[in-house]
């Protein structure tokens, strides 16, 4: 078996040996990779397909044309320029009725969070722009701009369960200036003890990036109709890396679970070995759910 090529703008796929395990790959099934990134994950299953498809999705354009050039050895596979929630546009066009596999890691990629423009890390001084499709009108600046002082901290504490939410928004609206990443930090750490000040810029972060991307609506969308595309025995892996998406994920496979159609294969969710965390530190919090379609 080939190694992932090595061009991979210092990404590292999280949980990889665990994904493909768990994903029980079949030489002739069909599989869905719903967030390609840089395409590490998929290149892996693509090696362990011979004559089964890959269909890849984002919502970047940029990964989808890194991730095409690095599966270029493979022709068994389609990647599209979307978000996983429209899983069944894409099926049905592509003529797919069910599939053997499903995977999704609900993380930013590095190269994303590298990206000194973007505006996905408080690393760069950059304008707040956070989408995942460059081709969408709203960022997260446009969030800030168009939102009131309290629907601001409701996103902060909604979607970054900031305990300080309403006072750093009231911050944030009162500001003269137009809220970039640097001036968006010193707001964060004129009002957070030092301590606190990493986990609240983070925070803050995440909670801007769900809202301008509607990261959470897309997982709603995603979890209530992918059983119905899932063969008998098809897999479902999911990673997410804060509460509110394991949340989500978790009571989904209860109620599936509770229903007989779905078998949870993670009574506790998987999380990344000791040794992986100190080779990718981005891994620490994530949590990986497993699920097989019964009925």
């Amino acid at each position: 078996m080939n190694s992932i090529p090595t061009e991979n703008h210092g990404h590292f796929p999280v949980m990889l040996s665990e994904t493909i395990n768990n994903l029980n790959i079949l030489e002739t099934g069909f599989y869905i990779d719903g967030t390609v990134g840089l395409g590490g994950h998929s290149y892996e299953i693509l090696q362990n397909l011979k004559n089964g498809f890959l269909v890849g999705f984002d919502r970047d354009s940029n990964s989808i044309r890194i991730a095409r050039n690095k599966l270029s050895d493979f022709k068994n596979f389609e990647l599209f320029h979307s978000s996983y929630k429209d899983l069944e546009n894409v099926l049905s066009k592509l003529k797919i009725t069910q599939v053997n596999g499903i995977f999704l890691d609900l993380g930013l990629s590095s190269f994303q969070l590298d990206s000194p423009s973007r505006g996905f890390s408080y690393r760069y001084n950059s304008r707040l722009d956070m989408r995942f499709d460059l081709d969408n009108q709203q960022t997260a600046e446009d969030v800030i701009t168009n939102s009131s002082e309290r629907e601001l901290g409701i996103i902060l504490k909604e979607f970054g369960e900031e305990r300080n939410a309403f006072r750093i928004a009231r911050a944030i609206k009162e500001s003269k200036e137009t809220i970039n990443t640097e001036l968006l930090i010193d707001i964060i750490n004129r009002l957070t003890p030092y301590k606190y000040r990493i986990k609240t810029r983070a925070r803050v972060f995440q909670a801007l990036r769900i809202k301008t991307n509607n990261e959470l609506a897309h997982l709603e969308s995603f979890l209530d109709v992918f059983i119905d595309f899932l063969a008998l025995k098809g897999r479902i892996v999911i990673i997410s890396y804060h509460s509110m998406e394991d949340r989500m994920v978790k009571n989904k496979f209860k109620e599936l679970s509770r229903n007989k159609q779905l078998q949870i294969l993670s009574k506790k969710p998987f999380i990344p070995t000791d040794e992986e965390i100190t080779s990718n530190k981005r891994s620490r919090s994530a949590k990986m759910r497993v699920g097989e379609k019964i009925g």
